[in-house]
């Protein structure tokens, strides 16, 4: 049977201070993606390694991977792209490694939850009003933001998350964009004075690889974008209209 070699990036704290590459040989079937290879060799290989997974359709993001090099889902990346191989698979770029491919998910999280992405009302409705309902128009502004799974793609694949470990990336502002231009929403002040700070949008320099990479086309880079255009107006509202400004 046709086989293909997997160099597994393995980190074992309790054995070696550092990582290293070990060669896995998995046999080659055409249907398989990255991690039925990777649940082969924890099947009947090495039970040792360690990595994350959940849903395998593209959806919890819970299994991405540096695969040669570039952040990628692993349920969705198939053999068939690397071969002849080797294909070398390590942990996302820019997170602490726990052990092998996991890594600490805790500044991603905290970063996510500074931008506040959930619905802020300024006041809430009796229930006996009914929904708040949204036309389809209304919907279109903001779905496109509300497809990220929070894979953390976009994270490994901007050398600004890179070279400053502050900055609050790429997927927080997309997922604060989607609660920005929600017709049900009145926290994009709150937002604001959060991701326009020196750590927010304007450390972005416009890469783009955080769209290149995203499995679901939220297309941060853009969101950052036109959240620059927002920052713009807001400083000239606060000069010319400074009773306006968001509170």
């Amino acid at each position: 049977m046709e086989s293909v070699t997997l160099q597994v990036l393995r980190y074992l704290p309790e054995e070696k201070s550092e990582p290293f590459y070990q060669d896995y040989d998995v046999p080659f079937q055409k249907k398989w993606v990255i991690l039925d290879a990777l649940n082969y060799i924890k099947d009947h290989v090495d039970g040792t390694l360690t990595y994350r997974w959940s849903c395998r359709m593209g959806v919890c993001g819970s299994c991405g991977m540096m695969v040669n090099d570039q952040p990628v889902l692993t349920c969705e990346t198939f053999l068939e792209t690397y071969l002849p191989g080797p294909i070398r698979i390590a942990p996302l770029s820019y997170f602490a490694v726990i052990r092998d491919l996991v890594v600490n998910t805790d500044d991603f999280l905290g970063k996510v939850k500074r931008a506040k992405p959930w619905l802020i009302t300024d006041e809430l409705k009796p229930v006996t009003e009914g929904e708040y309902r949204q036309t389809p128009d209304e919907l279109k502004e903001y779905k496109q933001y509300s497809m990220c799974i929070n894979c953390m793609l976009c994270y490994s694949a901007c050398p600004i998350v890179g070279l400053d470990p502050e900055f609050v990336g790429p997927a927080a502002v997309a997922l604060a964009q989607r609660y920005n231009y929600d017709s049900r929403d009145d926290g994009h002040g709150q937002r604001n004075k959060i991701l326009m700070d020196d750590d927010g949008i304007y450390s972005c320099t416009l890469v783009g690889e955080c769209s290149v990479v995203c499995p679901k086309a939220v297309d941060p880079a853009g969101a950052i974008q036109r959240y620059k255009v927002t920052g713009a107006v807001e400083w000239w509202k606060s000069v010319v209209m400074p009773w306006k400004s968001d509170k």
